[in-house]
């Protein structure tokens, strides 16, 4: 199968399980990247964020028309995450490739381990300002340094942190990890990192697609079944990158 194919099958997926789930999608690029495209670990988190960006952008188009974004919310959490995404972007280029793999694949880990659980979260009620300014960029972080969105920690963080309802967590999450990529991305310009365009732009088309086919999805299969089965897809590649690294 061609480099090109395997784009369009893997952004596919992606978008797949963004549209699907609300997070696990951005989570699966990286790795996608790397291992089926062949970028290095410092092209794959600079590819994923504008891979992010678009796919989550589409997302969050289809949850705003049905008005499940909280803005405010988003707004305040994301505006934490600003200067720690900018900061964790120009970080990630003076890491070692094998060291950003490794971090990668403990997040990824972390992230199945969470869909495999299965817990819905719930909120406290109250809003604690200084927890929602740790929680925003504790994500924005997560987020320069390895190019993910984190939707799995930004759900469960706007639900329990701000106060989100569960309806509006998914597409408040979006917003977030919008913004947080678009300063990451900002910060990595200054990088040295050459991109593929002839393979990102397949991939972007074919995760944009899917994420309509994911929400799609929902009313079919039920989310219980879609968390686990994209879960365990995620515990494998996780286990595979830490292999590969300690080998």
């Amino acid at each position: 199968m061609t480099a090109f194919l395997l784009a369009l099958a893997a952004g596919a997926l992606v978008g797949l399980a963004l549209g699907s789930l609300g997070a696990g999608g951005s989570i699966l690029t990286v790795p996608a990247l790397i291992y089926l495209l062949g970028f290095s670990p410092a092209e794959a988190t600079t590819a994923s964020l504008i891979i992010v960006i678009v796919t989550s952008l589409t997302a969050l188009v289809a949850h705003a028309r049905t008005g499940a974004v909280n803005w405010r919310a988003g707004l305040l959490f994301a505006a934490a995450g600003i200067l720690p995404a900018a900061a964790a972007g120009l970080l990630s280029a003076h890491i070692p490739a094998a060291a950003l793999t490794l971090a990668f694949a403990v997040l990824a880990t972390m992230a199945a381990l969470r869909m495999l659980r299965r817990r819905t979260p719930t909120g406290s009620g109250t809003v604690s300002t200084g927890r929602a300014a740790g929680a925003g960029a504790g994500l924005g972080a997560v987020t320069g340094f390895l190019g993910v969105g984190g939707g799995f920690l930004a759900v469960p963080a706007l639900v329990a942190v701000l106060a989100v309802p569960m309806s509006a967590a998914v597409g408040t999450s979006l917003l977030v990890i919008i913004a947080n990529a678009l300063v990451a991305l900002a910060a990595r310009t200054a990088t040295d990192v050459t991109l593929d365009w002839a393979l990102i732009m397949p991939f972007i088309a074919t995760a944009v697609l899917g994420a309509w086919d994911g929400k799609r999805l929902t009313a079919k299969v039920a989310p219980g079944t879609l968390q686990r089965v994209f879960g365990i897809l995620l515990l494998a590649v996780a286990v595979t990158m830490a292999v590969g690294v300690v080998l």
